[in-house]
Parts: C-alpha cells; structure tokens; sequence
C-alpha cells in the first residue's frame, strides 16, 4: 500500500476515534410537552376556556352555513318564478351571506384569528415556565441535548432512564402519583 494511502486511512480512523469518543460523551434527554403541559392545572383550565369559546364560534359558524343553504334551498325552488332583477338580488344576498361567512371563519380561526391570538396570549407564559425547568434540569443533570418527544421529532426508541418528565414537573412544583 502506498504511503499516501496509509496516511489516509490513519488519518479517517482517527476521525471516527474522534467521532466515537464525543458522541460517548454526549448525554441526551428526553421530555413529553404534552405530558407535562396536562399535568399543570392552569394549562388544563386554559384548554377548556379555548374549547368553549371555539364552541361558541362554531355554533355560529353552523348557524350561518345554515342559513345559506336554507336561501339556497328557497332560491331553488322559487327560480322560475322571479325576475331577472330578483335572481340577481337573491343570489347577491347569497353570495353576500358566503363572504360573511368565510369572513368570520378567519377572523375566527384564521392564522392570525382570535383562536390562535388567545391561545398563543394565555399558553405563551406556561410554555416559557415549561422550558425554564427543562433547562434548568438539563443543567443540573449536564444534559447536553434534551428533546421533546411530543413535537415533530420522532424517536424510534429511548431509554426511559433518560426520560426528565418527572424532574420537569417537580421543577414547575407538580407531585405526581407514582
């Protein structure tokens, strides 16, 4: 083998020594957001008040989509017997009624809707408390990494030592039933 070569291969077993020996190193953690958001009673009020406004809103929103197809309906029904100048009204004031209504669903429940402003005004305080005590769990225990298994990074497997959803929440001040 020629020189270069050994050199090289000195030099890539050396890097995955390296790498080896720092990823041994690592500690990772893991935690469950939506574990530990259930147990904080002040979280579990907070979704039920989101529910009942949103319950409301929908009642609303129901009751408009039926109101709009009741004017349809009729509409229907009674076409041949109106005038041009009539129909252009009646579908007018049902045209009218659909832009209301999509008009409300996003005020509503559109990106920047009430639903979503509440929610992000009444949790905002809650998630900030939340990843106050990961931290300070992850510093005191020298985590370098902690995850949160509830969001969009899928674990295929964890060992459950390393699971800080108890530590998390006796940090926010919650005792839970073992």
């Amino acid at each position: 083998m020629s020189k270069f070569l050994k050199n090289i291969c000195s030099v890539f077993i050396f890097v995955l020594i390296t790498i080896a020996a720092t990823a041994q190193d690592q500690k990772i953690g893991y935690y469950e957001s939506d574990f530990v958001l259930s147990k904080i009673p002040e979280y579990v009020g907070i979704e039920q008040r989101l529910k009942i406004q949103s319950d409301g809103w929908k009642n609303e929103i129901q009751s408009l989509r039926l109101e709009i197809d009741n004017l349809e309906k009729d509409f229907t029904a009674k076409e041949i017997l109106y005038t041009e100048e009539i129909k252009k009204e009646k579908i007018q004031e049902i045209n009218s009624k659909k832009k209301q209504l999509d008009s409300f669903i996003e005020q509503k429940f559109g990106p920047n809707g009430e639903y979503f402003k509440k929610q992000k005004e009444l949790l905002e305080p809650i998630q900030r408390q939340v990843f106050a005590a990961v931290r300070s769990v992850a510093q005191r225990n020298g985590f370098d990494f902690v995850f949160d298994r509830s969001g969009d990074i899928y674990m295929v497997y964890a060992r459950g030592e390393w699971n800080i959803n108890e530590q998390v929440l006796l940090e926010l001040g919650i005792e839970i039933e073992q």
